[in-house]
This record gives C-alpha cells, structure tokens and sequence, in this order.
C-alpha cells in the first residue's frame, strides 16, 4: 500500500509541475512555442518561478517517501499509510496554488490574460486532492464508528 501510495504521490508532484511549467503556458498562449513563451516572459522582466515549482515538487516527492519510509521501517496499519498518503496528497492541492500563483502572474502580466489556470490539468490535481479529502473523512468516521462500542 506504501509503495502505491509513493507512486501516486509521485505522478502528483510530476503532473504538478508539469502543469505550471509546461502544459498551462501552453494553454494561456496558444500558437506560441515554449521557448517563445519563456522568452517573452523573461524579456517583460517577469517570472515562472521555475526554482519554486521545483522546489514544490520536490518537497511533495519527500513527503510521500518519508510515509513509504516509516511504513517501511515501522508496522504500520494499512489504514495509517492510507490516512498519511492521502493527508499528502489534500495538501498538494493548496500548496500547488502557491506554488503556481507567481507563474500564473507571470503570464498574466507579460500577455495580459488572466492568472488562472487554461489548461485542464490544474483541475484534475484539485480534484485528485477533493477525492483524498472525502476518502480521508470516510476513513475517519468508519474508523470512530467502528470504535464506538454498542451500549
């Protein structure tokens, strides 16, 4: 269970940064090359935040080998690697808007467009995080009711 756990932390953390850095400028500025984006941005002083998104991710990938790690060297429960991997994957998503709010900025003030996210991926990670957050709760009260003893 650790082991998925990790693999999906990854693809997470991967995604993540490939949505900021690749697949949303894409998307925000359709017809234009990567390098031609990256170029504009630079020559308008302005930034992706590169060293922060990698940062990011890097920081994610972490998170999810240390619960591998400790499932590894710890009898851990099933249900507490659960918990742990999806408690990681929740935070990708309010960390993932911080770390892709100065790329989104970038854009937005070197092609006068919004800050938003254009291409669909954004979605699809905040979603992956909704999906943990229901999966944790669930997990959480069959657990507490599974505690209660009947009266």
């Amino acid at each position: 269970m650790a082991a998925l756990g990790f693999v999906v932390v990854v693809a997470y953390a991967v995604a993540g940064a490939f949505q900021i850095l690749v697949w949303n400028p894409l998307a925000a500025v359709l017809g234009m090359a990567l390098a031609d984006i990256y170029s504009a941005v630079d020559r308008a002083k302005e930034s992706l935040a590169i060293p922060r998104v990698l940062v990011w991710s890097v920081v994610g990938i972490a998170s999810g080998a240390a619960v591998l790690v400790a499932a590894l060297r710890r009898p851990l429960s099933v249900r507490t690697v659960l918990a742990l991997e999806l408690l990681v994957l929740i935070l990708g998503a309010p960390s993932h808007w911080m770390a892709s709010f100065p790329a989104g900025m970038g854009l937005a003030d070197t092609f006068a467009i919004s800050g938003g996210d254009y291409s669909p991926w954004g979605r699809l990670l905040y979603g992956v995080s909704a999906l943990s957050l229901i999966s944790l709760t669930t997990l959480a009260f069959r657990r507490s009711r599974s505690r209660r003893k009947p009266e």
